[in-house]
């Protein structure tokens, strides 16, 4: 039963790969009816190396979500997101201060990109790569294009700011996966709303103590990509600091659950090693594994995590047990783990260790009675 088990979730992702083949030779047969689009997702780097990616899909016709939209709108463009036509086999173009590079993209559409500049970059954190699809020509020949945007931190950072999103910035349930199922399908990115003062505190955090520090923030989420434009929209809906957002297949997210932790630590590391001059501070909830997978990731980088901030959803006493021990074992390193209520308990922390000034802790407080005295949301009581 077990090895039945086990080979379950191989035998259903084979079982959906040859059907995302047999449905895109089909739709190269006929021709592709809608136009192409393609997606970049925000990227990362260094003088060195510039690391982005994106996704070639048929477009299917977005409705702008607003404040306003029923439950039955937010329910057929959540059906749009996930209900996606990849293109496979597509040729995508990068151009970079003079620098050409040439991909394509894997059975589910996705590309990656790795550029090493050969010309100094500008002082702007976010530096513009111009991609271009090459193959299959979009319907009517019309040129598909689009511009990534990739992160590369100031020399004025002090550090840098790793941060979940689901239960950490904003409500979604994930211990009650009914309730996240429905949190997810009918809301949209002006519906839902983050935790009182997430805004102000990771605004906070990019300005650090000085006010000028713009010190990088990177999203690492278990969600799937097919939530990336509206988590980007949402992110500036609300005025949280945009930063690489790190996601997952779909696939991956519905048959592999029990790879979660890998997902995260793998990212993590990757953004840790690619800014080894960097500390950082390490952003979750008590609700899944981000305690767990911070403490392994502070043994692995002892001296590189100023802090561990963990938003306590899960009021068990187990789970709370299990934090304790948890805390415990992050003290020895020389780091600490702090178990927090709210966003001002964790700003009250950073002004404490001299990561946010005293003037940027009051205005999330601030911000955290704002948002508490906020009107709920129209769509989502109807």
């Amino acid at each position: 039963m077990k090895d039945w088990k086990s080979r379950l979730p191989t035998a259903i992702d084979r079982a959906d790969k040859l059907s995302d083949s047999v449905r895109s030779r089909l739709r190269k047969i006929a021709g592709f009816n809608d136009p192409l689009i393609i997606i970049p997702y925000l990227g990362y780097g260094t003088a060195e190396k510039l690391l982005f990616g994106g996704r070639v899909l048929e477009d299917e016709g977005f409705t702008p979500a607003t404040s306003a939209d029923r439950t039955w709108r937010n329910l057929i463009n959540m059906y749009k997101r996930f209900e996606t036509h990849e293109v496979p086999g597509a040729r995508i173009r990068a151009r970079f201060h003079g620098i050409e590079r040439e991909v394509i993209t894997d059975h589910e559409g996705y590309f990656n990109f790795e550029i090493q500049p050969v010309q100094p970059l500008d002082v702007h954190p976010w530096q513009q790569v111009e991609l271009q699809l090459l193959e299959p020509q979009s319907p009517k020949g019309h040129p598909v294009r689009a511009t990534a945007q990739v992160l590369v931190p100031s020399a004025a950072a002090r550090f840098g700011i790793i941060s979940d999103i689901d239960d950490t910035v904003i409500s979604s349930n994930v211990v009650n996966k009914l309730k996240m199922i429905l949190t997810v399908i009918l809301s949209n990115e002006h519906t839902r709303k983050p935790f009182e003062g997430v805004a102000a505190l990771y605004r906070a955090l990019q300005t650090g103590v000085s006010g000028g520090e713009d010190n990088p923030i990177f999203y690492v989420s278990n969600g799937p990509w097919n939530l990336y434009t509206l988590l980007l929209d949402f992110l500036n809906l609300q005025k949280i600091p945009l930063g690489p957002l790190l996601l997952r297949d779909f696939g991956d997210h519905l048959l592999f659950a029990k790879d979660a932790m890998s997902h995260k630590k793998r990212n993590i590391k990757m953004i840790l090693d690619s800014f080894p001059h960097l500390p950082f501070v390490l952003i979750g909830d008590s609700g899944e594994r981000d305690p767990e997978i911070y403490r392994d990731v502070v043994k692995d980088y002892p001296t590189r995590i100023r802090a561990v901030y963990i938003r306590s959803i899960n009021k068990q006493p187990s789970r709370l047990a299990a934090i304790d021990k948890l805390i415990e074992e992050v003290r020895h390193t020389g780091s600490q783990l702090v178990l927090t209520p709210d966003s001002e308990f964790a700003a009250a922390h950073a002004a404490a260790e001299g990561l946010i000034s005293i003037a940027l802790l009051a205005a999330v407080r601030s911000e955290k009675k704002k948002d508490q005295t906020a009107p709920t949301p129209q769509a989502l009581t109807r």
